[in-house]
């Protein structure tokens, strides 16, 4: 065990003898180290820059949304909140979903859920009717804490389910309320009526 301690203690002496016979080797290591720190750093930098000029000006047209998947449709839905300002926007559509596709905060600090319908033949598929909406109507709130609950989809909404959802208190957005959010620069609580007050106070008030 002496011998092991006493060849650590010489491996040791000659390693820092090493060191500070050739220190200029660190010093080159460090700046070294520095400038790809800088440069890792100005990448980043530059492409969250670019990702978020992506974001702005974001566009779907109709035709598009039609021609998704309906998972598609939930990530293209997600990617216009983020748009909006909502940088949690999230996707959590799928098996024990609970009615929530989309989940975000809005920059006046409201927590939207949005239901996604997606009509593979738009405004000739199968309209979203009361079913559908009493589902979402019953989780929304209560299971997801939201402010603000939505109902997307790129067809029709019947008369029976727009009763329900007036009286809920729950939002539509139809085949043509989603042409004009997703083909303009809108968000989508500029055009959605009796939206519930903010809760924190706007850079406007």
């Amino acid at each position: 065990m002496c011998v092991s301690a006493a060849v650590a203690l010489w491996l040791v002496a000659k390693a820092v003898g090493w060191f500070l016979a050739h220190w200029w080797l660190l010093l080159v290591a460090a700046v070294i180290a520095v400038l790809a720190g800088i440069g890792w750093w100005q990448q980043r930098a530059q492409r969250a820059q670019w990702e978020q000029a992506q974001a702005r000006v974001l566009r779907y047209g109709l035709s598009q949304l039609d021609a998704l998947a309906h998972r598609q449709f939930e990530y293209a839905i997600r990617d216009l909140m983020r748009r909006d300002g909502c940088a949690d926007a999230v996707q959590v559509g799928g098996q024990g979903d609970l009615g929530a596709d989309v989940k975000a905060t809005d920059p006046l600090g409201r927590r939207w859920v949005i239901q996604c319908k997606h009509r593979r033949y738009g405004q000739r598929g199968a309209a979203v009717g009361t079913p559908e909406l009493q589902v979402l109507n019953g989780t929304g709130r209560p299971v997801h804490k939201a402010d603000v609950v939505v109902m997307v989809t790129n067809g029709r909404i019947t008369q029976p389910g727009q009763v329900f959802a007036r009286q809920q208190r729950l939002h539509l957005v139809d085949r043509t309320l989603l042409g004009a959010w997703a083909s303009g620069a809108r968000p989508l609580w500029e055009l959605l009526p009796a939206l519930p007050p903010p809760r924190r106070p706007s850079a406007r008030s």
